[in-house]
């Protein structure tokens, strides 16, 4: 699609000069509460690692704990070991904060653990405190409901194991006392780690509670205070806009009927704006963007930019309709408005291009003018306030919005923004 009136020759789509949106820190994508699950993930898989390489140490400086059944001890220290560093990979990359996950490392840290006690000397290893761990785990992901599950599994491996080796290393097995006494250690060791957990829980939603209410609160407080300043500001001003617009239409003679009608249609405009700065005050939602209807309003814009201010503009969208997701749709056309409203007001332009090209999965768009142009330095001056939010508007699709204009050389503005399916 090609509108334009000065019959300027058009350039493609394809020659726009876009950057490739940069990754985001995993943190910074995550809600408070997600980042904390995260961080306690990460804590247990190194505890899990230290716990691993701490078996590993031992058996080297007593090795006669492998003697009766080295090649199982063997497997299962090393493997135990390299499974620790995966998981903790594994953290690192944000894949083992969902519950299936949790469940599946606990299981398996009570059945290495199983086998590795039972590889090292039986009710007699020193790894009995090792059955700790995916108790402390438990009681960290679940609470009581995780923790004294698993610490009643621990117990009956352990009792298994006592069962089953009737002689350890030319020595009786250890006393059904001590069984006994070791077996209501991991149990109540349990209670307590479920107990001290679920009370953190309670307490960090109590917390992220309060926060939320009083940033609701700020935000009203910030919304009383705009609406004192808009109404004694701009509403203000619009008011008197409209009522010395209309009087200015009354006494126009009637041969100035399309003057009259040019009049009429910015008294809409005005009211219109103070109808939606009102909805925004009193907390209503605005009237919603019209999906779908992206290039129409561009294209409405360059005909009144070309009719009324004397300004070429070519406007050239492939496809002809975008396919965008509302909430970005809305977001790019607000940012294009930003940017054809700059170079109405600062760049003293006679043509305008824009370019819009969906393809591939992304949205490349530019808009370049060949007016005055400015310096980087002055870019914070008068239209810095408007880069800045068209900036954090496309940032929020994970996008980037590139600057380049130098005085006396235009201006062009273009972003490139990933397409997810509408």
């Amino acid at each position: 699609m090609n509108d334009s009136n000065s019959g300027s020759e058009t350039r493609g789509p394809n020659r726009l000069n876009t950057v490739p949106p940069k990754s985001m820190p995993i943190e910074s994508r995550l809600t408070p509460e997600a980042g904390w699950l995260l961080q306690r993930e990460r804590a247990v898989a190194w505890l899990r690692v230290a716990f691993a390489a701490l078996a590993v140490v031992v058996i080297q400086l007593n090795p006669e704990r492998v003697a009766r059944f080295p090649a199982l001890s063997l497997f299962s220290l090393i493997s135990f070991f390299l499974y620790s560093l995966a998981v903790l990979y594994l953290a690192g990359r944000n894949k083992l904060t969902s519950s299936p996950f949790g469940v599946l490392t606990t299981s398996l840290d009570v059945v290495w653990i199983a086998v590795i006690v039972f590889s090292t000397g039986g009710t007699r290893t020193p790894f009995f405190f090792y059955y700790s761990f995916p108790v402390i785990t438990a009681s960290v992901r679940w609470g009581l409901k995780g923790s004294v599950p698993v610490a009643l599994v621990g117990v009956a491996l352990y009792g298994f194991v006592r069962i089953t080796l009737t002689a350890e290393a030319m020595e009786p097995p250890i006393g059904i006392d001590t069984l006994l006494v070791r077996s209501m250690y991991l149990i109540v060791l349990g209670a307590i780690f479920g107990y001290i957990s679920e009370f953190e829980r309670n307490q960090n939603k109590r917390l992220l509670t309060l926060s939320k209410t009083a940033a609701e609160v700020a935000t009203l407080e910030e919304r009383r205070r705009i609406t004192f300043e808009l109404h004694d500001g701009i509403l203000q001003s619009l008011a008197t806009l409209i009522l010395r617009l209309e009087n200015f239409r009354l006494r126009l003679s009637e041969k100035q009927n399309e003057l009259a009608n040019e009049i009429r249609s910015l008294e809409e405009l005005s009211r219109d704006s103070m109808k939606q700065i009102r909805e925004f005050l009193s907390g209503k939602e605005t009237a919603p963007f019209i999906n779908g209807t992206v290039v129409e309003k561009l294209r409405q814009e360059a005909k009144f930019l070309h009719s009324g201010m004397g300004l070429d503009v070519i406007l050239e969208a492939e496809p002809e309709e975008l396919d965008l997701p509302p909430p970005m749709e809305r977001e790019v056309y607000y940012v294009l408005r930003e940017a054809l409203t700059n170079v109405i007001r600062h760049s003293h332009a006679s043509k305008v291009e824009i370019h819009l090209l969906q393809k591939n999965g992304t949205l490349q768009a530019s808009i370049v003018d060949n007016g005055v142009g400015f310096s980087e330095r002055s870019r914070g001056t008068e239209n810095g306030l408007g880069l800045k939010a068209m900036k954090q508007r496309i940032q929020k699709f994970e996008g980037e919005l590139s600057v380049k204009s130098s005085p006396g050389h235009g201006t062009k503005i273009s972003f490139l923004v990933p397409v997810t399916a509408p």
